[in-house]
């Protein structure tokens, strides 16, 4: 069964902050990995530590797309926030998240 998707009304904001090619990227990407199994962990897809974004993360080059996972009682991915990663720092939409 698939999963639906959803945006945070925030993420508007990060994809503007970024680069026309990258949100395509983004868009591009996000319901063909998301979609089925967005529990399953894979090189790019994985479950984080606890932090003030969200539980889960898929990498999609320098790009994180952060996201939660919700089975019951409808299978619905939402998607929480989009950043440029680089190492353990994390800019969305110009603000800065350790993790």
């Amino acid at each position: 069964m698939p999963f639906r998707l959803e945006y945070d009304p925030e993420v508007e904001e990060h994809l503007a902050a970024l680069t026309a090619r990258e949100v395509a990227i983004v868009l591009d990407t996000v319901p063909r990995q998301l979609t089925h199994q967005p529990t399953v962990i894979t090189r790019n897809r994985k479950p984080l530590r606890p932090n003030p974004l969200a539980p889960w993360e898929l990498r999609i080059g320098d790009l994180s797309v952060y996201y939660d996972v919700q089975g019951e009682p409808e299978a619905v991915v939402t998607i929480r926030a989009v950043g440029v990663k680089d190492c353990n720092r994390v800019r969305v939409a110009g603000r800065e998240f350790p993790l």
